[in-house]
């Protein structure tokens, strides 16, 4: 659940619900999702959050995928262990186990940004062993944290078998000789009692987990100082923490990892991610971007807006050309004078076709100069997914009966850049980084922005298959016939081959307006990161010639009827308000 759609539409909701109805609400539902075919790659593609390997370290021969993990006591009952595994986060810690499951009630402010009650909970063995042979087979390291009334129970060492550490309570380190385990040890130590931490015994305890849930200046201190005086000691930071510079300081100070808590939970899911990003951004200060291979996808994208230019021409003027005339068997005069409105409605589709391709086509070449061209993988998959999309449009209006030689011959120029653009990405493995720091004022009002644009990507998306279909289908909607003031059968009448070619155009203009919605789709799921000015020029520039083709020309045709365009005028709002409300995050650099 990215932020885009936690914070406008989960989080409210979240407000009225009771804390733990909410929480079961949430964490049962993208577990579900996880659990479906499909539902994991589905989650990655809304979220986009797996840590570029850069952030991986080595610890206790483990590999983290990241320092960011997130606390066991935000899901005491393991109802969304499956889907936090592809949330970004490096390690996910489960318990605390005991002996039979325990609830205790919470208190949430919302205004104050705290939780009360999380340390009541627990979860039974048999459940937490249960959870973990559901686990895909790839996830991110675990951590058990269990307490001595099971230290002796049979399936322990089932549990154990498929952890990465575990994690004990301070008030049972006086009877660790207990726990037989090779596994490494971490103590769950309570900030207040920071100053009888040289009473543990060393030689048994891999590292320590400081609670910091009313952390003051002098703890702070304490564990500052304590950092600097032993620097080889592992230490985890649990709580306290709710935006990505919190996270990055302690870090940099020598923290080993972090665990999430009620952060999580007022800033959102995408904490996670915006701390990797920002954790990229300080290893990557002075980033060398491969800047190769990437002038191929850009002629890719000039073509496309060359295309389209000249498929404008020809909408202005002409509109039927001399092959079409040629299918027909009729001549463009012949068509004006027997309906002159077939002529004007056939202008309508080509030149919302024209803008359409012109707007992908500068969409296609600002993510080659500024994406691909850097390295950034995230632009390579939108790229290749909305051109493959486009290229397997040809095969709707082929299918209807009308070749266009034409389109046909564009396809064939377009191939070999798309082909020798596609062989030679393979240095874009790159994975953005950004300086967001806080959740401040700008990043709120872009998380409405980017919900405005993902909404946008999605309507284009599911628009272009809802025309794809008419045309292969229907060709018309009753809108559609009350302009032209004719039925099928009466222009079935006219020209056998009329409908074809209209259903090639409905087509055409289908396809390449869900390659386009995927392209802002993607742009908008993956593109948001503070100071990306680039972004969000790729939105304006490239949104401008799809929206201003397709409502001009139905207003230079008289086709101006409120249900048929209510959806284009939709979009524009989503389109305008998307704008508005992320172009402050998008064009601030540093805070």
């Amino acid at each position: 659940m990215p932020d885009w759609s936690y914070h406008p539409l989960f989080k409210p909701l979240l407000k009225k619900l009771k804390p733990e109805t909410g929480r079961h609400f949430i964490h049962k539902g993208m577990s579900t999702i996880a659990s479906v075919p499909g539902g994991r790659q589905l989650i990655e593609f809304l979220g986009h959050m797996n840590p570029s390997p850069q952030l991986s370290n080595t610890r206790w021969e483990t590999v983290y995928p990241t320092s960011v993990g997130l606390s066991g006591r935000m899901d005491p009952e393991l109802s969304g262990t499956k889907a936090f595994c592809h949330l970004g986060f490096g390690i996910i810690e489960i318990g605390p186990i005991g002996p039979e499951a325990r609830t205790s009630s919470l208190r949430v402010d919302w205004i104050k940004g705290t939780i009360r009650g999380l340390e009541g909970n627990s979860t039974s063995l048999e459940h937490a062993l249960m959870t973990l042979n559901r686990l895909p087979s790839k996830h991110p390291p675990i951590w058990a944290r269990i307490s001595k009334n099971v230290w002796k129970h049979s399936q322990l060492n089932q549990l154990l078998s498929k952890v990465d550490a575990v994690v004990i309570d301070w008030d049972d380190l006086d009877q660790l000789n207990g726990l037989s385990t090779n596994l490494p040890i971490l103590v769950n130590l309570p900030a207040s009692q920071l100053n009888q931490l040289e009473l543990s015994d060393q030689e048994l305890v891999s590292g320590y987990i400081i609670e910091m849930d009313s952390m003051s200046a002098t703890t702070k201190a304490e564990i500052k100082n304590l950092l600097a005086q032993q620097p080889n000691l592992s230490i985890t930071l649990r709580g306290n923490i709710s935006d990505p510079e919190t996270a990055v300081e302690w870090l940099q100070l020598g923290v080993d990892f972090i665990l999430l808590e009620d952060g999580y939970v007022f800033s959102g899911p995408g904490l996670p991610k915006r701390i990797n990003e920002l954790l990229l951004n300080e290893k990557m200060e002075h980033p060398v971007y491969p800047n190769k291979n990437w002038v191929y996808h850009f002629i890719f994208g000039l073509l496309i807006t060359f295309g389209g230019l000249l498929a404008l021409i020809f909408a202005l003027t002409r509109v039927i050309l001399p092959y079409d005339e040629w299918f027909l068997g009729a001549t463009r005069e012949d068509i004006l004078l027997f309906n002159p409105q077939i002529l004007a409605f056939m202008e309508h589709d080509r030149m919302t076709l024209a803008g359409t391709m012109i707007s992908g086509g500068i969409v296609y070449m600002q993510l080659a100069y500024h994406g691909i061209r850097r390295g950034i993988h995230w632009s390579k998959k939108a790229f290749h997914t909305a051109g493959m999309v486009g290229f397997l449009g040809i095969l709707l209006f082929i299918g209807y009966g009308y070749f266009d030689w034409l389109h046909a011959l564009f396809w064939m120029i377009l191939l070999p850049a798309f082909i020798l653009g596609y062989k030679n990405s393979s240095h874009a493995t790159l994975s953005p980084t950004s300086r967001n720091k806080s959740n401040h004022v700008h990043w709120k009002k872009a998380v409405w922005g980017q919900m405005c644009l993902v909404m946008l990507g999605f309507s284009l998306t599911i628009g272009g298959v809802v025309i794809s279909t008419i045309g292969v289908s229907f060709v018309f909607v009753p809108t559609d016939l009350t302009f032209i003031c004719m039925t099928p059968d009466q222009l079935a009448s006219f020209n056998q081959q009329l409908i074809p070619v209209i259903a090639h155009d409905r087509a055409g203009f289908g396809s390449a307006l869900i390659a386009v919605g995927l392209l802002v789709l993607m742009l908008a799921l993956w593109g948001f990161q503070q100071g990306a000015k680039w972004v969000w020029h790729t939105f304006l520039w490239g949104g401008i010639p799809a929206f201003l083709a397709g409502l001009t020309t139905h207003y230079l045709i008289g086709y101006i009827d409120f249900v048929h365009l209510l959806p284009a005028y939709f979009a524009l709002l989503l389109f305008v308000v998307g704008l508005v409300l992320s172009r402050s995050y998008l064009f601030m650099r540093d805070e």
